[in-house]
Parts: structure tokens; sequence; C-alpha cells
């Protein structure tokens, strides 16, 4: 996973922060309180009071959805170097509910704890909807093409690894997994089998008189 991440999300949330403090505060002063806390909590890395305000902030008024995301994806990301993977493919779900506009980064991360665990069917998913947003990122098809190649979906292995190779002729990851590739389908040409040979027939036997 991308490690400049935990430093964006910090980011994010101090600039957050300073947001929550000015945002209609008169309005809902309640809910501003629990996500100030919230954001407080998030920036001390105990996430999961961060979270627990924050959901209690967002209940109360949803502008405070874009906050409660950053803190699902930053306990998430904690998750996932703790190899808590299923945690944090839970907080990555959250996230993507929470703001859809951030699906490309929130599946991104998702699908490299999916890698991390072997859920290819998963984690394909995820490439195939990052493909979608961006047709021509090399590192989407390359990860895409590796699951196919780790099915052996030999068609759809080719296809992305074509697609790689025309954008990036010296990607060589590209250049190995066709060489394999090309191992593979020679072997599954079979040749085609001689005639059989003609079976004599057994002679008969002669009639006694």
């Amino acid at each position: 996973m991308n490690r400049s991440f935990a430093f964006i999300s910090i980011v994010a949330l101090t600039l957050c922060a300073s947001q929550v403090c000015q945002a209609a505060e008169k309005k809902n002063p309640e809910a501003n309180r629990l996500a100030r806390d919230g954001v407080e909590a998030a920036k001390s890395q105990d996430f999961d009071k961060a979270v627990d305000l924050l959901k209690k902030a967002t209940a109360m008024d949803h502008k405070y959805a874009d906050e409660l995301s950053a803190v699902y994806q930053q306990r998430g990301y904690a998750a996932a170097n703790d190899q808590r993977y299923g945690d944090a493919i839970n907080d990555y779900d959250e996230a993507l509910k929470l703001t859809p506009q951030q699906a490309t980064r929130i599946h991104e991360q998702r699908a490299a704890v999916e890698m991390k665990i072997q859920d290819y069917d998963k984690a394909l998913a995820d490439y195939s909807e990052l493909i979608k947003q961006k047709p021509n990122e090399i590192k989407y098809l390359n990860y895409r093409a590796y699951i196919y190649e780790v099915k052996n979906d030999l068609q759809n292995e080719q296809a992305d690894n074509e697609k790689i190779l025309k954008a990036d002729p010296n990607n060589q990851d590209a250049i190995a997994r066709k060489q394999r590739l090309e191992k593979k389908l020679a072997e599954m040409v079979t040749l085609t089998p001689p005639p059989r040979s003609p079976t004599p027939s057994p002679a008969g036997k002669k009639k006694k008189p």
C-alpha cells in the first residue's frame, strides 16, 4: 500500500479540524463538539474513539461524513499494517459507503489488502472498477493481469498484457508474463493424432469336409 497515505490522511484531518471548528457551531453545537473531539482523537491515533464520536456527529449532521470516512481509512490502514486484514477491509467498506466520490483511493487501498490475503475474486472486482475509472493506468492493468494469470484465465490475461505492452513496451512484468503465457499456450496445442493402422482380420478357420 502507498505509505504516503497515512501522511495524507493526517493532513486531511488537520484541515478538517479547522473546518469543523468553524462550521455552523451555532446551528448544531453538539454535533460540532463530537466531530471536533473525534478529529482530535484521530490525531492521537485513538481511531476507535474517533470513529465512535464521528459516527454520532454524522448521525446528527451528514456533513461530517468526510471526516468519518477519513478516520475509517486511517484505521483501515493501521489495521492492515497490524495484519488485521479483515478489520481493514471492513473499514474501507464503510469509507466507500460514506464517500463514493473518493472511490479511486479507497478501491486501491482495499485491493492492496485483498491481494495480501489472496482474495483474488474481490481484488479482481476492485481493480476492474479502478480500470473503468482509469483505463490506461499501467499498475492497475498489471495487477489485474497477474490475478488472471493466477486464476489461469489466459484469454483475459493476454488481453490485459497486450494493453500494457502497447502502452509500455519495456514493462518488465508484462514481458515476463508474456513469455510465461506463450509457454502455456504452446503446451496447450495438441497435435493431430496419426490415422490408426489397419487391423488385420483374423484368418478364418477352414471348415472340415
